[in-house]
């Protein structure tokens, strides 16, 4: 199933049930006193968060939600039912927006509620307007119409740690070693079409598709992907050791993220030699000079087919993480 994370779907609250003209049937009397109820609430459009990145392919195909009308009044001054609401759940950093009134709520946690269209008010039943120079009111008011109108949900994912890189960076195949994750692996460009995540001692990393030059003004994957990394505590930044230029593949990575903005450049970052394994003892050496000189950071060499390299960044990851 597609990783859906930008979808537009209409809701519409439900309208309030209408109060009612009634009377008590009192014996001997034709008509007695005004007995009409309210109308019940119409029911709420609501959205929950939940820990399902994939929840969003559920409207794929189904973009409209309508909650339930509230029911009329009735006789004996019953009030009518409230019409039931709709709950719709989004994945966890998800970004809920009225498109009309510009109105934004964000899902932060699981469980959270958020109400974004309310039902109508129910209508008042003709008891409601009795009064000691109307003791026979004729008159009952219908429900108010519940809100609607279209609803843009945007997800931006709430990772510990995401990896960033050209596409064939080897992120794939990092993640999948330490958290055995099932994030596709392929010797070519762009295998990672969608963010994938892995649960690493509790703590979440993402594996951000590559980035090209000119992602932050839409080339290649683009933004699409840029905005994923927002919400993450730190960058893994990973230059792989078939770069040719590994000063420019590294520069390239960090002028995307500072275009982009939201404070994507300020984010602590571990910056990292990956595929060691290609280069000889002194290329490997001049490689980590090279990327040192240009980040101004600590880099550490890494392949996931050398266990004790491997074993390194997995101590010098929890660190980062446990802080």
């Amino acid at each position: 199933m597609a990783f859906i994370d930008d979808v537009t779907i209409h809701a519409t609250a439900g309208h309030g049930g209408s109060g009612v003209v009634r009377w008590l049937h009192i014996k001997g009397k034709e008509k007695g006193g005004p007995s009409g109820g309210d109308g019940g609430k119409g029911g709420d459009i609501i959205f929950e968060g939940v820990r399902d990145l994939s929840i969003l392919s559920n409207f794929q195909y189904s973009k409209k939600f309508r909650a339930e009308n509230g029911f009329s009044g009735e006789n004996n001054l019953k009030h009518g039912a409230d019409g039931k609401s709709v709950t719709l759940k989004v994945p966890v950093g998800s970004i809920i927006k009225n498109t009309t009134s510009g109105e934004t709520r964000e899902i932060l946690e699981v469980g959270q509620k958020e109400v974004m269209f309310k039902g109508g008010a129910g209508g008042f039943g003709n008891n409601h307007f009795k009064s000691s120079i109307n003791q026979n009111p004729m008159q009952a008011t219908p429900g108010k119409p519940g809100q609607a109108g279209d609803i843009r949900i945007t997800l931006k994912l709430i990772a510990d740690a995401g990896f960033v890189g050209f596409p064939n960076a080897g992120k794939s195949s990092l993640l999948n070693a330490l958290t055995h994750a099932s994030s596709k692996v392929g010797a070519y460009p762009f295998t990672t079409l969608e963010p994938h995540l892995g649960n690493f001692y509790g703590f979440i990393l993402a594996d951000i598709p590559g980035l090209i030059e000119g992602s932050s003004s839409g080339r290649g994957l683009g933004t699409k992907f840029l905005r994923h990394i927002e919400r993450t505590r730190f960058i893994v930044h990973l230059v792989s050791a078939e770069q040719e230029d590994l000063s420019a593949a590294y520069t390239n990575i960090r002028k995307e993220l500072e275009a982009f903005g939201a404070n994507l450049a300020e984010k602590e970052e571990l910056v990292v030699l990956s595929k060691a394994d290609l280069l000889t003892p002194d290329e490997q050496g001049s490689a980590l000079k090279t990327l040192r000189e240009v980040s101004g950071k600590e880099v550490m060499a890494l392949s996931i087919l050398d266990d004790e390299a491997l074993k390194a960044f997995s101590d010098q990851l929890a660190k980062r993480l446990g802080k």
